[in-house]
C-alpha cells in the first residue's frame, strides 16, 4: 500500500504519539530496510511512503489526535484532513492511552483506538491491538510453547493487580465520578468513562472463579500495577513470573484495565493461551474478520456472575487435541493480524475486498 503524511507535523518531543504504521519510517534519520525488519517486520516493499497526496492511497495524519489536542494544533490537523477530502482519500488517525479524546467525526477519517466504547461511537472508528512484544520468540519458546497436557478441570491463570477492598473500590469511584463529571460540563478533553473500580472487578472475578470446585486457578494477585516496579520491567523477577504464570496455565482471565481495553488480552493471545475476555463494550480490532467468540471465552456484561460456569461449558466442549489446536490459533491469530505488520497488512486488505 502507498501512503502519504505530512513530514512536517512528526514532532521528536512526542514520540510515542506517532502513529503506529509510521514509527518506522520515523526516528530523526529513516530506518534501513533490516532495521524495520528487525524491529517492526515492516519495510518499504509492504508500506510505500508517497511524497505526494494525490499518489497515494490513504493519508495519515503522523501524530495522535491527543497530541493535536495537547499542543493546541487542531487546524493543521484538520487542514491534512480538508486536504485529503480535496484529493479524494481517505485519512487514518489514531487516539492514544487510555483515555479517548474527544474527536469530531469525519465521513472520511478512520479512527483507531485501543479503548472507548463500542455502542457509543460510528462506524468510523476501528479498534486496535495493543502492540506487545513476542516473548516466546525472544526466549526460544516456540517450539515448548503449548500449554500443559489436558485436564478435566481448567487451568486459569492471572498474576496482576486486583484488590478485594471495598474500601478502595469506594475511593477509585469518586475519582472515577470525578473525572466523569470534568467531562461531561467540558473541563478537560476527555471522553466519560465507566464507573468501574477495574481492580476491584478483577478480584471478583477472581474469586468466583477460585470458589468453584472444578476449576483449577493458578493466581498471583498484586497490590499494584506490576508490583509497583518502575525500572527495569522487562527483566524483573514479577515479569518472569507473569510469564510462566500464563505458561502453566490453559486459560488467563483478561479484565479491562484504566482504559476499556486490556494488554494482558494481546499478550495471552501472543503466548498461545485462551482468554477469558469480560467483555465491558470495547473495541476488538478486526471484527468485521474475526469471529472473537471462537478464540476466548466470551463473557458478556450480564454473565459475571457465572463466569465459572462459562469457563467450564467452554472447557468441557474441547477435546485434548481441540485444545492444543486452538491454542495454535490464537498464536497463529496474534503473529497473523495482531502485530503492528499483521494488522495494518489486514486492514489494508480489507479495503481492497
Amino acid at each position: 500500500m502507498t501512503i502519504y503524511y505530512p513530514k512536517s507535523h512528526y514532532d521528536k518531543n512526542y514520540r510515542s504519539e506517532v502513529f503506529p504504521l509510521l514509527k518506522p519510517f520515523i526516528k530523526g534519520t529513516s530506518f534501513t530496510d533490516a532495521e524495520r525488519m528487525t524491529m517492526y517486520r515492516v519495510s518499504e516493499k509492504d508500506f510505500n511512503i508517497a511524497n505526494d497526496i494525490l499518489l497515494a492511497e490513504v493519508c495519515i495524519l503522523p501524530m495522535s489526535w491527543n497530541y493535536y489536542v495537547k499542543t493546541q494544533q487542531i487546524p493543521l490537523a484538520q487542514a491534512c484532513i480538508n486536504q485529503a477530502k480535496e484529493a479524494g482519500k481517505m485519512v487514518w488517525s489514531f487516539i492514544s492511552g487510555d483515555h479517548g479524546v474527544k474527536q469530531p467525526d469525519y465521513d472520511q477519517v478512520i479512527i483507531f483506538r485501543l479503548g472507548g466504547y463500542r455502542s457509543k461511537k460510528g462506524q468510523n472508528y476501528m479498534g486496535m491491538p495493543v502492540f506487545v512484544s513476542d516473548y516466546l520468540s525472544k526466549h526460544n519458546l516456540f517450539d515448548t510453547y503449548l500449554p500443559p497436557a489436558y485436564t478435566e478441570n481448567p487451568l486459569v491463570g492471572f498474576c496482576g493487580q486486583a484488590n478485594p477492598s471495598k474500601f478502595q473500590a469506594g475511593l477509585d469511584l469518586i475519582n472515577k465520578c470525578w473525572f466523569y463529571f470534568k467531562s461531561v460540563v467540558g473541563l478537560h478533553v476527555y471522553e466519560p468513562e465507566a464507573l468501574v473500580a477495574t481492580s476491584y472487578l478483577r478480584a471478583k472475578l477472581l474469586q468466583r472463579l477460585r470458589d468453584s470446585e472444578a476449576i483449577t486457578d493458578q493466581f498471583i494477585l498484586r497490590s499494584q500495577y506490576r508490583a509497583g516496579v518502575t525500572q527495569g520491567k522487562g527483566t524483573h523477577q514479577t515479569t518472569l513470573e507473569f510469564y510462566n504464570n500464563m505458561l502453566a496455565s490453559q486459560y488467563v482471565l483478561c479484565v479491562r484495565g484504566g482504559g476499556n481495553f486490556s494488554v494482558r488480552f494481546y499478550e495471552t493471545l501472543m503466548m498461545g493461551r485462551i482468554p477469558i475476555y469480560v467483555h465491558t463494550d470495547g473495541f476488538l480490532p478486526l471484527s468485521d474478520v474475526v469471529d472473537w467468540k471462537q478464540h476466548v471465552v466470551w463473557i458478556a456484561p450480564h454473565e459475571q456472575d457465572r463466569i465459572a460456569e462459562k469457563v467450564l461449558s467452554f472447557h468441557s466442549q474441547l477435546t485434548p487435541e481441540g485444545l492444543l489446536a486452538l491454542c495454535r490459533r490464537n498464536r497463529e491469530l496474534w503473529a497473523n493480524r495482531l502485530t503492528l505488520d499483521g494488522f495494518f497488512k489486514s486492514v489494508c486488505k480489507s479495503m481492497t475486498v
